[in-house]
């Protein structure tokens, strides 16, 4: 058993007040964000990355690029892990001298969603009482971050993004800024997404809020001043197995593991096979860099995904959006299948035909295919 395991986790995982800030920057709106469930929800600050020397001509056109992440995603888009970041940089490819993101050429800004836990207000920070917000965190949706992201634009004295990207839940966040935002949003690059949530979405999703609720260390949501071992770990723990199942393929799962023993364990005798020792460790992992507050409330908030929720359905959102459009999937994608994006391709009217990126990693490719990605936002940048 690796020590990692052995060690007592925090109660959250994520960043709090008094941790080192790493690169972060932040803002703080100067009103409470107004809410698309109803209420608002008042002294939002977002936690964000930049790369890059923001350039704007005089036509209002930028050299700014938005980035969004994934559910498990934050800011830290590129660099070491260090101080303030316990993970490297997710698309480290990206940024770099030469990469498609050349930070010599654009600026680059990531910001953490508001509802998450790597800086940006959420269930692991304070509320304006001074007590981590809890069970009183409300649901915020995707439509909800990108008011919010509008906000960070204005104040960084970005008018239009020269490019919006997004993956998984980026990229629903992306079509949403698109959709929102049509002037605002000169290319957008889609990978792994669909316009609405799906049934099958929302049924891998259940039993993942089900174990994190059921978890005793849960405790409806408040266990942020419990001591270091407590808290939902268990339950953050299962739900991240059921979810890396889904985010790769089985194809790849059989290859890499088959039906082998753990190293020096026989699953007769209380042994693992070596598949369950992969899922042990990307739980233990996330335990440690993530709060299981923000993992509910982002799962709700991808749940309740809609791009024509109150548009007249999603072929009239999608017909909203201006940008240059690339659209790409994954072959071995089970979770996101290549149909929900051909359905963002036919609808958006500047899309290209969807591209698909072939890889047996399933839905986790659009992050490991590091330079097909990269190539494809090339592409779209040169256009």
């Amino acid at each position: 058993m690796s020590t990692d395991i052995l060690v007592h986790p925090p109660a959250s995982g994520g960043w709090r007040e008094g941790d080192h800030p790493g690169r972060r920057q932040w803002i703080t709106l100067g009103a409470p964000l107004p809410l698309e469930a109803g209420g608002e929800l008042p002294g939002v600050r977002i936690a964000y990355e930049t790369w890059g020397t923001l350039r704007v001509d005089q036509h209002g056109a930028s050299n700014a690029v938005l980035v969004l992440h994934a559910l498990t995603g934050d800011s830290h888009v590129a660099g070491p892990a260090g101080p303030g970041h316990p993970t490297p940089g997710w698309w480290d490819a990206l940024i770099r001298p030469g990469g498609a993101l050349d930070p010599q050429r654009w600026f680059v800004v990531a910001p953490n969603i508001v509802g998450g836990c790597q800086g940006s207000t959420g269930p692991s920070s304070s509320a304006p009482d001074g007590r981590a917000w809890g069970s009183r965190f409300p649901l915020v949706t995707v439509r909800d971050t990108v008011a919010a992201e509008t906000a960070l634009a204005d104040a960084l004295g970005i008018g239009r993004w020269a490019c919006v990207v997004g993956g998984s839940m980026g990229g629903m966040r992306a079509v949403e800024w698109a959709a929102c935002e049509p002037e605002r949003v000169e290319r957008l690059f889609l990978l792994a997404c669909t316009a609405a949530a799906s049934a099958d979405q929302i049924g891998w999703a259940a039993p993942q809020l089900a174990a994190v609720r059921s978890d005793p260390g849960w405790c409806g949501g408040d266990y942020y001043d419990l001591p270091a071992g407590a808290g939902p770990h268990t339950g953050l723990g299962i739900a991240r197995r059921m979810a890396h199942l889904s985010y790769r393929s089985g194809y790849e799962l059989a290859t890499r593991f088959g039906r082998s023993a753990q190293d020096g364990e026989d699953p007769w005798r209380g042994g693992r096979y070596a598949v369950e020792s992969y899922l042990d460790h990307h739980a233990s992992k996330l335990v440690r860099r993530f709060d299981a507050g923000s993992y509910v409330r982002l799962t709700e908030l991808m749940n309740a995904h809609d791009v024509g929720r109150g548009r007249g359905g999603t072929a009239a959102a999608l017909r909203r959006i201006t940008a240059r459009t690339l659209v790409a999937g994954v072959s071995s994608d089970r979770l996101y299948p290549l149909e929900q994006q051909a359905e963002l391709a036919a609808g958006i009217p500047d899309a290209t035909e969807p591209r698909v990126i072939d890889s047996p990693y399933g839905h986790d490719g659009f992050l490991v295919e590091a330079p097909t990605v990269g190539a494809l936002l090339a592409e779209l940048l040169a256009s």
